[in-house]
């Protein structure tokens, strides 16, 4: 997590500014997105909530809950995690939203995907999602990767939406 708090205080420090939410949706990356942003004082006037959905079952539950269709959709690509994040944002009722999934590793996504894939998005103002590739097997250093992808596409959409 240490890696990422830096991200994390420039992300924070943006949305307290603004009076903007978040809400964040992880799957690989285990929580550790939240958690850097949790880390930040004054985090409850910006971090509504997140959630970790590592399994399909969890999220064939929040996608029914969020009313989100990802029919014609392929898992494990930008177009997924993008209708995911903009579902779990009208769901939670946030400014902003996140979500992503991937192959931390040390094997390959039962979608196809090999390790060290993720997929990142955004919802909000502005809003984009974006593949990462590390190359790499190694589980801890792709769920840090992923993290710290994440926290800079936040970080590059609040800067679009604020300029």
């Amino acid at each position: 997590m240490e890696a990422l708090l830096p991200l994390a205080k420039k992300v924070a420090d943006l949305l307290k500014k603004r009076g903007e939410t978040i809400a964040i949706g992880e799957s690989s990356v285990g929580g550790l997105v939240s958690a850097s942003l949790v880390a930040q004082a004054g985090a409850s006037a910006f971090y509504v909530g997140g959630t970790v959905i590592y399994t399909p079952q969890a999220g064939r539950v929040l996608r029914a809950g969020a009313g989100i269709d990802l029919k014609g959709q392929t898992p494990l690509t930008p177009g997924f995690v993008e209708a995911i994040a903009a579902g779990f944002r009208a769901q939670m009722s946030t400014d902003w939203a996140t979500a992503e999934m991937g192959a931390a590793g040390p094997s390959g996504s039962p979608y196809g995907p090999g390790p060290g894939t993720g997929a990142i998005a955004v919802a909000g103002p502005v809003s984009r999602g974006r593949l990462v590739q590390t190359g790499s097997a190694d589980r801890i250093g792709n769920m840090r990767s992923f993290g710290q992808a994440k926290l800079a596409l936040l970080l590059e959409c609040l800067e679009e939406a604020g300029a």
